[in-house]
């Protein structure tokens, strides 16, 4: 085992080598746009393609910043920058080595650099001293992920709500959260975006959203091969419903049981529809995110930050719990008090749909914890509140300036190391 698991390992370098070279190829084949010239908010992106999801549920948010702070994204890998320049309605620019990222700096007036995963990448660009580094993340949940002590590493981290300031005291020694912690609540959730594919009828729609099966034992949460083909089928099965699937695009990744496992319900839900055209089962891998978590009468997730987006919606909700006694799962909060669907009871998710759709204490609950997570969910509420939080931040800036006035601008060299295209600590 440990040889085939190596050779995997081997040939999983080799791909990534691979497409690596292709992409800086085909970067250096184009005419890239220049770069802005008055940024003052900067989102650095170290990771590949395939972790793009991370970043693309704040274009909303950081469009609207825009109209006020030009923003810019800095994409540190040749995949991930060929994919923006195609999608993303924010300025990017292309600074693969340190001494890229150096001149880039110096030329501008950035005062605040966003974060949205803990990619090792990120540390090089963290000791840049003379700009506001600021860890925004791609989630809410009660991962371990959420409460490490990487959160130190930034000068300030911007949270959804109590919770995640609670979950930040319990966990960490020596850090002031008070003082650190900007509360904004979910603006992603402001900023939902895509088209229904189906035609809205009288089914009960149900979103089944697994998490991909993780890269150490603490965050086995994956559903796929535990729960995904037993709930898909007995959800297909019945002519109530209708499913939108939409698994974690690293799912196989580690795990090529798992990928075979995900490909198998694809093809469940395409043979569904191909016997019942009017069913319109969705197998949902595009970039746009929040029409499904609006749209879904119920949603089904793993212990992930697909739970708590689904939260901020006030709607029903399950959560698959894991069959990995490893697993870290925080039951001080939401986890604690939410409807688990275990393994075993897979094949009876019809009943157990049916069950939260109706339960008034199930919805009183619901709502306390939508509070607690998020504060005000009302629409724009958010937004604001992270703008805030933003203007906040670039007068803490100003005023540290000002006492600095005569230090001049220096950005010392280090060496780069080669891409890492795409791997990311976490989830």
């Amino acid at each position: 085992m440990p040889l085939v698991n190596d050779l995997k390992t081997a040939r999983r370098i080799v791909r990534n080598l691979f497409r690596t070279r292709m992409s800086r190829n085909q970067l250096a084949s184009i005419e890239l746009p220049a770069p802005p010239e008055n940024a003052v908010v900067g989102v650095h992106f170290a990771d590949g393609r395939v972790n793009l999801y991370q970043l693309r549920q704040w274009y909303g948010p950081l469009l609207e910043l825009a109209k006020t702070h030009p923003v810019v994204i800095i994409a540190r890998s040749p995949s991930a920058t060929l994919a923006l320049l195609e999608e993303c309605p924010l300025p990017v620019v292309h600074l693969r080595e340190i001494r890229e990222v150096e001149s880039f700096l110096a030329s501008q007036e950035l005062k605040l650099m966003f974060y949205v995963n803990q990619n090792m990448r990120n540390f090089p660009m963290l000791r840049f001293g003379r700009l506001w580094h600021v860890f925004i993340n791609h989630g809410e949940s009660d991962k371990s992920y959420m409460s490490s002590s990487q959160h130190k590493a930034y000068d300030y981290v911007m949270v959804a709500g109590d919770a995640a300031l609670d979950r930040l005291r319990a966990a960490l020694w020596n850090y002031d959260v008070d003082k650190r912690a900007l509360v904004i609540g979910r603006p992603q959730a402001d900023h939902f975006e895509g088209e229904l594919p189906y035609t809205p009828d009288d089914r009960t729609v149900v979103l089944y959203s697994p998490t991909w099966e993780g890269d150490r034992e603490s965050m086995r949460y994956g559903s796929i091969r535990s729960h995904g083909e037993a709930l898909v089928a007995s959800l297909i099965s019945d002519a109530r419903f209708r499913v939108i699937y939409r698994p974690h695009p690293r799912s196989g990744i580690q795990d090529s049981e798992y990928g075979a496992a995900n490909t198998r319900i694809k093809e469940a839900l395409r043979r569904a529809n191909s016997l019942d055209p009017s069913a319109n089962h969705i197998v949902d891998t595009g970039g746009d995110v929040g029409w499904q978590l609006q749209a879904a009468d119920v949603a089904i997730s793993d212990v992930s930050a697909m739970v708590y987006d689904r939260l901020a919606t006030g709607k029903p909700l399950m959560i698959t719990r894991p069959v990995s006694p490893d697993a870290e799962i925080d039951t001080s909060g939401y986890l604690g008090a939410a409807e688990w669907l275990d393994a075993s009871d897979a094949q009876n998710v019809v009943e157990a749909v049916d069950r939260v759709q109706h339960d008034e204490d199930a919805r009183q609950r619901l709502n306390y914890w939508v509070t607690r997570h998020f504060g005000d969910t009302s629409p724009g509420a958010a937004t604001a509140r992270f703008r805030g939080a933003v203007e906040q931040l670039i007068e803490e800036w100003h005023k540290h300036a000002a006492l600095h006035e005569a230090d001049p601008r220096v950005f010392a060299s280090d060496d780069d190391d080669d891409e890492d295209d795409g791997a990311s600590a976490g989830d």
